[in-house]
């Protein structure tokens, strides 16, 4: 037998005592490397059957790489990743193996059944790639991380086996995370830009400037395929009203298409989940520094320095999966936060860290959160050159160093964190930060996106609670500081779904305020209470409101357009119906697009929904309501023409007495009891949603499980997790 050099340090070794697991495992290794030859050209590689069996034998690390399915575009270049991963582990005395996991794209799902399974997804990523690290007796993982939930899947798989593992005085589980590269976005061109432009014109000429308006903006973006959702909704509208044929709208949509993404694929370049989740998963620790941004598939020698790192601590339980994940927690939150992150991330960290045995929920990252402020210090834009793609240009360029330099810089402006966490560098964040070459953001003096000096105080996505329901989240960071005034402490009245296929049609017709107005338009109190309100808050805008009194002499319609043109009428459109039980928790993103699309609505509109959500609406994305509708939350009982109060800084938005408003303007609550009130209301749309519910397969619906403020995990693994939570840290 062969000397071997590296070893895991441990009595326990099924490959040693399982016979027909060293007939089966060779050529499984065998064949990988072989295409390490075939397919790289790496002729330096040599291996024979003895030899893998001479490592399984001695207990050499078993490592699995891990891939997504190709038919999402973070994974199209998968297998030349693994392949250099495979090569590396080998060289260096490991025992490389490779298995895929299927991966579904959320820009793929929008608008489709699709959407209810993605979160589900998320949940059966994590169980599969556990029963494949046990089923093969897998020491640890390097992983070709992708977009959307998935990275949160795999932290939270192996951050629970490590936990079982060591309760079954087994090897701690070790793992590195190397992030598909950005993909460059997409450019309109020249000659499809021109005749956009041109239906712009005819639109201005035949009086429908929102749709000229709507459209350039549109145009003002770099194509992402969540760009395509935006035109969509403008061409349809533009159709509808007779200024483009179905022809050319097809027509439009192709080419609009086919130049939005790069043919190397990649994570998009956007701020969504999946770059949300790069960020944070790099900010738990678990990404060599050497791939964490990069512009190009990952070079043999990037790939190298994560594998050296990673083989180096295998047999130290500091550098631990589960170890690692919740030493670096606050870390995580605070960058999340710091870099605008995707609102899904409330879910997914909480998802990871209940995995992890921990007792936590979207109230312990809001503690993290507003124990001290973290500053805004993440200058991300689609329309000024400021995407994710030009921030790993920046650090591929050795002007800053990705995430390094993110944790600098709030350590610097007095935020806390724990620099003495273990990462897969094998040091600290401190080591880490030593080394003082490219690490300030300041390096970067033309359009930087990681700030030195804050654009504002406060960032991040804020935890709501109100009268109605116990949780719900907002991604303020989307929002500036005027645009929250807009919305803060205003009076909105509701315009209610039951689901996100209601809303899309609703938010399609180019009448739906006319619409809208007949429904909520007789009260003319409450309007002109409403009013009054609206521009007596303190934070209102400045500007000439028509007087109270003049707005007397109306009647309702006109009180009401009074209202839409002055921008006093605030509307709450809620998307009910859409939680993880009742629909699998979609993400409303067609929806907040359309809004966004749509100069007339986005500037009255708040969305609220027990649906998720990724970005923000220009009135603010209010999601993951707790307890969903099906579950008989608040949300259920809801109805158009209900009155909200959005009190966006005192983070609660509560239902009001719609009488006491129009009678004497006073903000009384709601007196009453919905589910007591509205209970026929209530078991119509409950028999609606069981319906409705029945078109997601029911091997794929997320029954037995928490709800979103609790990371949507399966019970079995919450009554599993009960260290309480914090046992350390800065908080």
């Amino acid at each position: 037998m062969a000397s071997i050099t590296l070893v895991i340090r441990s009595d326990i070794n099924p490959y040693r005592d399982n016979v027909q697991a060293k007939a089966n495992e060779p050529i499984t290794v065998a064949g990988l490397l072989d295409r390490v030859r075939q397919v790289l050209g790496y002729t330096d590689i040599t291996w024979t059957l003895d030899e893998i069996y001479d490592r399984l034998e001695a207990n050499a690390p078993r490592v699995a790489i891990i891939g997504g399915s190709w038919d999402h575009p973070a994974h199209i270049v998968d297998l030349e990743t693994a392949l250099r991963a495979a090569y590396r582990i080998w060289q260096r005395g490991g025992v490389p193996f490779y298995f895929s996991i299927p991966v579904i794209c959320d820009g793929t799902a929008q608008s489709t059944m699709g959407m209810s399974y993605s979160l589900q997804s998320r949940n059966a990523v994590t169980q599969m790639v556990i029963s494949q690290m046990e089923g093969q007796c897998y020491h640890g993982a390097f992983v070709i991380q992708g977009c959307d939930k998935t990275p949160l899947a795999i932290v939270s798989a192996l951050a629970l086996l490590d936990r079982v593992r060591q309760e079954r005085g087994e090897p701690p589980v070790f793992a590195t995370f190397a992030p598909a590269h950005v993909l460059r976005g997409g450019t309109i061109p020249d000659d499809l830009r021109a005749e956009l432009e041109a239906v712009a014109v005819e639109a201005e000429a035949k009086g429908c400037d929102d749709i000229a308006y709507d459209l350039r903006d549109a145009m003002a973006y770099i194509l992402q395929c969540s760009s395509n959702t935006a035109f969509q909704g403008v061409l349809m509208r533009a159709r509808e009203l007779g200024l483009i044929t179905a022809a050319q709208h097809k027509d439009f949509e192709k080419r609009l298409a086919v130049n939005t993404c790069d043919a190397k694929g990649g994570v998009c370049a956007f701020n969504g989940t999946g770059n949300s989740s790069r960020h944070v998963v790099s900010a738990f620790g678990l990404v060599h520094p050497a791939v964490e941004l990069l512009t190009e598939p990952p070079t043999q020698e990037q790939v190298n320095a994560a594998v050296d790192a990673m083989l180096g601590f295998c047999n130290d339980a500091t550098f631990s999966v589960r170890n690692i994940v919740v030493q670096n927690i606050e870390n995580a939150v605070r960058v999340h936060a710091a870099t605008g992150g995707s609102t899904n991330l409330m879910m997914h960290i909480v998802a990871a860290m209940i995995h992890a045995g921990y007792d936590f929920s979207v109230w312990d990252m809001d503690r993290i959160r507003q124990a001290v402020p973290v500053p805004d210090l993440f200058d991300y834009s689609l329309t000024q050159g400021r995407d994710i793609f030009v921030l790993a240009q920046q650090c591929r360029a050795g002007w800053i160093r990705g995430m390094e330099t993110m944790i600098h810089e709030l350590v610097r402006n007095g935020v806390p964190m724990n620099l003495d966490a273990p990462t897969v560098t094998g040091t600290t964040w401190r080591e880490r930060l030593s080394d003082p070459r490219g690490l300030d953001a300041a390096n970067v003096k033309d359009n930087p996106i990681i700030l030195h000096k804050p654009r504002r105080p406060i960032s991040g996505v804020d935890v709501l609670t109100g009268n109605f329901f116990e949780s719900a989240v907002v991604k303020i960071s989307g929002m500036p500081e005027e645009q929250v005034d807009e919305f803060d402490e205003a009076v909105a009245l509701v315009l209610y779904y039951e689901n996100e296929d209601e809303a899309n049609r609703g938010l399609l017709d180019v009448h739906l305020l006319d619409r809208f107005k007949e429904e909520v338009g007789g009260n003319r109190e409450l309007l002109l209470a409403i009013h009054r309100h609206n521009i007596q808050r303190p934070v209102a805008r400045a500007g000439s409101y028509t007087p109270i009194e003049e707005l007397a002499e109306l009647d309702a319609g006109e009180i009401f357009d009074v209202m839409v043109r002055e921008g006093t009428l605030k509307i709450a459109m809620v998307i009910s119906g859409q939680g993880p039980a009742a629909y699998g928790m979609p993400e409303m993103f067609t929806p907040m697009q359309h809004i966004n699309a749509n100069r007339a609505i986005k500037k009255l509109t708040t969305l609220i929904s027990d649906g998720r959500f990724s970005g923000v609406s220009y009135g603010a994305a209010i999601g993951h309501v707790t307890p969903e509708a099906l579950r008989g939350g608040g949300i259920l009982y809801l109805r158009t023409g209900d009155v909200l109060h959005l009190r966006l800084r005192a983070r609660r938005i509560d239902l009001l007495d719609p009488d006491a408003l129009a009678r004497s303007g006073e903000i009384w609550e709601y007196p009453g009891d919905l589910a007591v009130d509205r209970s026929a209301l209530g078991e119509e749309r409950l028999a609606r949603l069981r319906a409705r519910q029945r078109h997601v397969a029911p091997t794929n619906r997320l029954v037995d499980c928490t709800d979103a403020a609790h990371g949507v995990v399966p019970l079995a693994v919450a009554e599993e997790a009960r260290e309480p939570y914090p046992s350390k840290g800065t908080t």
